[in-house]
């Protein structure tokens, strides 16, 4: 992470709590203690306003804080309450990334509001069953369609056969607590669908793809048509 990045999450974490330790920053951002400590120097020399207790920790000074971007009490719940809910998926990039934003919504709330969501916060519950074999690629591949770049994975068949593919990934759904992409898979010469927690490997190429004319509808009418075609020869 560069360090202009650093500094910005530092302060989204200064206000969304009210104590952060040295220690708890250094593991977040896996930096050293020495790096946090110049850090909150560059934040301090900077004009943020930053206190800090000895064996407690560091703290924004009231009355500072981010541009504000508004959110109502109940819009915060939802937020907080879609982050249980995502939690329960197999996709830890996509776990990682909310709580990223949910810090962020956190850091804008007043003081009276930031209570209110930690009781709330203690008193919501999803059941979360473990997966086998969690993805972690969901993040990459969102990021990838959007850009229209080619992937390269490392994949594994329903067969155990194992396969390195180039895909142009085209869309993602979830079901049976997986996620599945939706990509034209340059080997099969055709739209394939793959399992995330079957991908072991993923990486970014620098090749863009074309845009196609595709949908999710037209993708799912299609395979239902030769589904209807198959059963009925």
């Amino acid at each position: 992470m560069k360090r202009l990045h650093r500094l910005t999450a530092i302060l989204v974490k200064l206000q969304s709590k009210k104590v952060v330790q040295a220690s708890e920053l250094a593991n977040k951002f896996d930096v050293s203690l020495r790096t946090i400590y110049r850090d909150m120097q560059a934040l301090t020399d900077a004009g943020v306003p930053i206190g800090a207790e000895a064996g407690t920790g560091y703290y924004l000074v009231d009355g500072y804080s981010l541009p504000p971007v508004m959110f109502t009490e109940k819009e915060a719940n939802a937020l907080l309450t879609a982050s249980k809910i995502i939690e329960t998926n197999n996709d830890q990039s996509l776990i990682n990334e909310y709580h990223e934003a949910i810090e962020k919504v956190i850091a804008v709330l007043k003081t009276s509001q930031k209570k209110k969501l930690e009781i709330l916060d203690q008193r919501i519950f999803t059941y979360n069953r473990n997966a086998k074999h969690p993805s972690n690629s969901l993040s990459i591949i969102q990021q990838a369609i959007t850009d229209l770049r080619v992937l390269e994975i490392q994949y594994t068949k329903v067969t155990n056969e194992f396969s390195k593919r180039l895909v142009e990934p085209l869309g993602v759904y979830f079901t049976n607590n997986t996620w599945i992409m939706i990509a034209y898979c340059r080997l099969r010469k055709d739209y394939r669908e793959f399992r995330t927690d079957r991908i072991h490997k993923i990486l970014e190429t620098q090749e863009l793809f074309q845009t196609q004319q595709f949908t999710l509808e037209d993708y799912y009418n299609r395979r239902a048509h030769l589904y209807r075609t198959n059963i009925s020869s």
